[in-house]
């Protein structure tokens, strides 16, 4: 094998470094290890993020595809380029708005700029995401609330320092297992909120099993129960935050919002003693996919702010989902500019313009819709074109069936390594690199920016995402950007500039500085620092909201979206498998067998009738779908559990989303069990997180 060649693992967003080993002769990976020397993991690995990056399934795009006469066929580079640059030309000048880009958290720091800086300065879109809003949205909404500014204030420095970990919708155990081994390390206990008994609450010293999308009601029944028992930090309440009483005023009784969420006092006292102890409190999908999500992330916020709940080894940690999720919220233009540098502010659109070299009347004052909105905008035929780079909605998105409609008739130019629903669909298709392909940096849930390498050429045929993006924007905006082949090193400088006094400030970061030092978190406004506790210095508190001060929420319990009822009488949730991540494309070999969904023994009993060789139909008020079923206690009673990898599931799901975050309500909705008719024998899909 060749020498090891450094790099961040790119599957999760706990940012763990590998070493990775390029093939002696040909093409391709020969190995791939932990990195004892990175600062982040300090040689730790999951066999899923290992696996995937050495040999991944799937079925790999090699040249350029363009459709012609229904088929997709191979062309060139320069045809396939100058068609897709000559449609968006077209679009745009009819109106920015009747474009649609689409990115991904698995894209580079780079990559993920420069696309942002082509739909927000080459087309000048509002309708342009960068997939957080599918998984991130609602826990970025509520931190800008409490604090003024978005991440998490705790670093994994805090995990080894808290009392009790409160894990709270979400299974680390699956979707985030070396970050679940630190904390089964430490010291502290753990207790697992979740409707289901997850791998993860296996390992809990307790485990508490709200009712499904009740997770805001039973955060407020233990505010209720530690107000009622004086167990609230009056002086850092008084010091350092605002909006208590306002909260107090409007906060249901214990026993009401206990009964809500249907658990006992007893357990509300078990999680409202955790916070008499230094206590870290973790979040994840469970939490933000809800059309409750940004008020529920308040109210587990509240929760540590009540209780002065707030320095080390203790705090609010939102467990972000995709590899470079937060690199995306740093840097991509999507809900900020870069740097967090927000749309409503004026001079913040001038700095970006000129930065840029654009008019800026051409950058949009608002962040625009989620992908939910639009995928809506194309079913209305108000998008006539949609660029998606390294994502897969037609599968993600919920209600699939719909956005595969809105899709459908829509031109569409995918850009993936990877086959796809989305590819499928395509009328141009652009081959790009993968893992260990590509140059670059990544971020992750901690804020902390590391390499990302190659060890590899590229295969003939495929083009990195950067000199992709790189070469469209030139024919759009030759001002702007560089000619392709482009630096990756030169696109981070000209990303960390633009950073430079703001609150994600990376203009300390370099890659001579990255060379050295292999990891370094955000904000590093000069070449020796480095973020640590956010909020906090040797002088106190300070948040960056117009007072300096932590600010309250005050949102209240509401139904879900689509309640069971007598004709679908159960509660469809969607979760993680421990081997799969996004859409599954790159754990795919040969034909898709159908989801497997796991039922209680006892609601499994009441449909047995309806069970064919294993076999059942999973009906929603949007779709069908076969898949094989598997009776399993640790699901409550009167839930059906699929996995969200599996690219039939989202034909069932709910395109509710929060009315401030605009993330979708994918955790619940109304299913029933029937007969099937046959098993499902074509792929479908299921969402980026």
């Amino acid at each position: 094998m060749s020498e090891p060649v450094p790099t961040t693992c790119m599957r999760c967003a706990v940012g763990c470094g590998h070493l990775q080993h390029g093939a002696d002769r040909g093409y391709g990976l020969a190995g791939i290890s932990g990195d004892p020397a990175h600062p982040t993991s300090g040689g730790l690995a999951c066999g899923r993020g290992l696996r995937e990056t050495a040999e991944p399934d799937g079925e790999w795009l090699t040249r350029p595809l363009v459709r012609k006469d229904g088929e997709l066929m191979p062309t060139s580079w320069d045809t396939g380029l100058g068609i897709v640059a000559e449609r968006l030309a077209e679009a745009r000048a009819r109106n920015p708005d009747r474009v649609a880009v689409l990115g991904s958290g698995q894209q580079t720091n780079e990559a993920a700029y420069l696309l942002g800086k082509l739909a927000r300065g080459a087309v000048g879109t509002r309708r342009y995401d960068a997939n957080t809003t599918l998984c991130m949205a609602s826990a970025v909404t509520a931190y800008y609330d409490a604090f003024g500014s978005d991440a998490p204030p705790p670093t994994y420095d805090d995990i080894p320092h808290a009392d009790v970990h409160l894990i709270w919708g979400a299974n680390p155990a699956v979707a985030h297992p070396v970050l679940f081994r630190w904390i089964r390390n430490a010291d502290g206990r753990v207790i697992v909120v979740d409707p289901v008994e997850s791998e993860s609450a296996d390992h809990a010293d307790a485990h508490v099993a709200p009712e499904p999308g009740t997770d805001l009601a039973l955060a407020r029944a233990v505010l209720a129960r530690l107000i009622e028992t004086d167990r609230i930090d009056r002086e850092f309440v008084a010091e350092h935050t605002e909006g208590f009483a306002d909260l107090v005023a409007g906060l249901p009784t214990k026993r009401e919002a206990a009964a809500t969420a249907g658990v006992s006092l007893e357990e509300c006292e078990t999680l409202a003693a955790a916070f008499e102890e230094r206590t870290l409190v973790y979040w994840g999908m469970g939490v933000n996919q809800s059309t409750q999500g940004t008020d529920t992330v308040g109210a587990l916020i509240d929760l540590c702010l009540a209780t002065g709940n707030m320095g080390e080894g203790a705090g609010p940690f939102s467990l972000t989902g995709q590899a470079n999720s937060m690199g995306t919220r740093v840097c991509s233009s999507k809900g900020t500019w870069p740097g967090h540098r927000e749309f409503s502010d004026p001079g913040h659109r001038e700095v970006v313009a000129e930065a840029w070299n654009v008019p800026v009347e051409r950058l949009p004052d608002d962040s625009g819709p989620g992908p939910v909105g639009i995928a809506e905008a194309m079913a209305d035929r108000e998008v006539e074109l949609c660029y998606a780079v390294a994502t897969n909605p037609v599968a993600g998105l919920p209600d699939a069936a719909s956005a595969r409609e809105a899709f459908s008739d829509t031109f569409l130019v995918a850009q993936d390594a990877f086959e796809t629903e989305t590819t499928r669909l395509a009328d141009v298709v652009l081959p790009a690199a993968t893992w260990g392909e590509s140059e670059g940096t990544a971020t992750n849930m901690e804020r902390t920016v590391s390499r990302v390498r190659a060890a590899t050429d590229l295969p003939s045929g495929v083009r990195s995402d950067l000199d992709i993006v790189g070469a469209i924007g030139r024919e759009l905006a030759p001002q702007s950007f560089d000619r392709p082949p482009l630096d990756p090193e030169r696109v981070f400088e000209e990303l960390a500039a633009l950073t430079r006094g703001t609150p994600a400030d990376l203009s300390g970061i370099s890659y001579p500085r990255l060379e050295a030092e292999l990891a370094v978190r955000w904000p590093a406004p000069n070449a020796t620092s480095a973020g640590g506790y956010r909020y906090h210095e040797d002088d106190g508190w300070s948040f960056e909201t117009p007072s300096g001060r932590a600010r309250f929420s005050v949102g209240t319990p509401h139904g879900v979206p689509e309640p069971a009822d007598e004709e679908y009488p159960l509660t469809l949730t969607t979760a993680r498998n421990a081997d799969e991540y996004n859409t599954g494309v790159r754990t795919r070999t040969g034909a898709l067998e159908p989801p497997t969904a796991r039922v209680h023994p006892d609601t499994l009993k009441d449909a047995e009738e309806r069970v064919r060789d294993g076999l059942v139909a999973v009906r929603s008020r949007r779709g069908t779908i076969t898949a094989r079923v598997e009776a399993d206690d640790r699901i409550p009673e009167g839930m059906v559990w699929l996995p969200i990898h599996h690219p039939a599931v989202n034909e069932l799901t709910l395109p509710e989303t929060d009315p401030r975050s605009d993330e979708p309500n994918y955790k619940q909705c109304a299913v029933g069990l029937l007969a099937p008719s046959k098993p499902v024998d074509r792929p479908a899909a299921v969402g980026d997180d």
